[in-house]
């Protein structure tokens, strides 16, 4: 990878606590767990890094044999960690932050945000849903690594969005898949109950 080349972060440190015993990130899709396809989307789009938490070695093995590279945030920082471990000693172009339990996200949708991205270099890049509802994932610039590296807390990058409005841009993806992410085993079932098919 090039510095001028952007690179995905996909971050998947949480323990989704909210998932009363089991693994979100693990949850099967399409046989797969989510994080496999998650991780396999991201490397298919660009250079990936995934930003995992300490002593989690079943995620570490759904991603074996993805090309990524895996860093690890500090246990129970937060979000912001997340982005500042996954942000460290990077030189790409932008960060594209991608939240791995958003299922409906697709290969796609990235190649899109990153295309997108090669036109418009300096601006901020979020997905939205049809209506204009800003989501996830966030492609930052460069410029931006130094404020990404200061957050703290759960927030995510929300205060570097807030104070940069004026450099971003919504990216309208098909549907809510820009604003679906499954955090609680009745998300996972009503979600499931919709998709009987698949993805």
């Amino acid at each position: 990878m090039s510095s001028s080349d952007p690179i995905l972060l996909l971050l998947a440190a949480g323990r989704a606590t909210r998932m009363r015993g089991t693994d979100k990130l693990l949850e099967p899709i399409d046989d797969q767990p989510l994080l496999t396809v998650m991780g396999r989307r991201c490397a298919r789009a660009g250079a990936t890094r995934v930003v995992l938490g300490p002593d989690q070695p079943a995620r570490r093995a759904a991603l074996k044999g993805i090309p990524c590279e895996i860093v690890e945030a500090p246990e129970g920082a937060g979000m912001a960690a997340s982005i500042t471990a996954g942000i460290a000693g990077v030189t790409a172009s932008a960060a594209l932050i991608v939240l791995a339990d958003m299922p409906e996200i697709t290969a796609h949708d990235l190649h899109l945000i990153l295309a997108l991205h090669a036109r418009v270099p300096t601006a901020i890049l979020r997905a939205a849903g049809e209506d204009g509802t800003p989501g996830h994932p966030v492609l930052l610039p460069a410029d931006l690594f130094p404020a990404l590296q200061k957050l703290t807390g759960d927030t995510g990058a929300r205060e570097v969005l807030k104070a940069h409005a004026n450099r971003t841009h919504l990216v309208p993806l098909k549907g809510r898949r820009a604003l679906i992410d499954l955090d609680t085993p009745e998300e996972w079932a009503s979600w499931r109950a919709t998709h009987k098919g698949g993805l």
